[in-house]
């Protein structure tokens, strides 16, 4: 029988009962994917119907937010080089948990100079070791750059240290035809993005193959509707189409534990 004489053992005993039963029945956290890349993956330009819009924008429609977060860290202008070098992957790592993923896709602005006035952003083409002194004129400061396999490399190994799973995806492809056929990116990033994969230790999406082989099924008339302003970026229904690529590029990986999180309906 309880001690009623002894109200302040009650009372521990009563704030015993609160706390274990908080214990065994707190929810468990949802984990999150993060989407870091460039304005191909998120794009704020607009609203209206020439609006610009990036894949992440809109991937979070495929998966179950019941049991997912997403969060789409991508930002336009950027290349593996100087996401990295303005802080925006730090902020990543500093939210990254065991159990979370990273979904990562550049390549566009990689190809830009080394160290121009614009925006010094460039990467060395390839896979390997090799780097460039330069002088950054952006940043006024001495810079060693390396390779865009260089690049990808740091953020999946920190990716894995973390306890988080780590995807790499080929850059979707631009809005380039040829005799009704959309021109894929062949012995360039896309095959860059996959060995450094294959070589890092991630999981690997051909998202140029998936989006063009989408593109020519649908026909040039319509996708080049998709890109209301130049030939890279995409209105909301071409991110549709983009992202759903995305989502089937993820079920269609053996063992990737992302597809799990998908929803049934789309």
């Amino acid at each position: 029988m309880p001690d009623k004489k002894n109200p302040v053992r009650l009372i521990l005993i009563s704030a015993f009962i609160v706390l274990t039963s908080f214990v065994l029945f707190k929810p468990k956290e949802k984990p999150t994917l993060f989407l870091i890349g460039d304005s191909t993956v998120k794009n704020g330009k607009g609203k209206g119907d020439g609006a610009q819009w990036g894949w992440g924008s809109v991937i979070g429609e495929y998966f179950d937010t019941t049991k997912i977060k997403v969060e789409n860290r991508a930002l336009g202008g950027t290349s593996s080089r100087t996401y990295r070098s303005k802080g925006l992957w730090d902020a990543v790592l500093k939210d990254l948990k065991p159990g979370d993923f990273v979904i990562m896709q550049f390549g566009h602005n990689d190809g830009s100079p080394l160290d121009d006035t614009a925006r010094a952003r460039g990467t060395i083409k390839g896979t390997g070791d090799e780097t460039k002194e330069i002088y950054n004129p952006i940043t006024k400061q001495q810079e060693v750059v390396h390779t865009y396999g260089w690049y990808l490399t740091q953020f999946i190994r920190e990716t894995k240290a973390k306890g988080a799973i780590p995807i790499v995806c080929s850059p979707v492809p631009r809005n380039n035809w040829e005799n009704g056929t959309l021109k894929r990116g062949s012995g360039g990033y896309e095959k860059w993005a996959e060995e450094t994969a294959v070589s890092a230790g991630a999981y690997f999406i051909n998202l140029n193959k998936l989006v063009s082989d989408q593109y020519d099924a649908i026909g040039e008339t319509k996708v080049r509707s998709f890109f209301p302003a130049d030939h890279t970026h995409t209105n909301y229904e071409g991110a549709k189409i983009n992202a759903a690529s995305v989502a089937g590029g993820i079920r269609s990986v053996k063992g990737l534990k992302l597809s799990s999180y998908l929803n049934t309906k789309n």
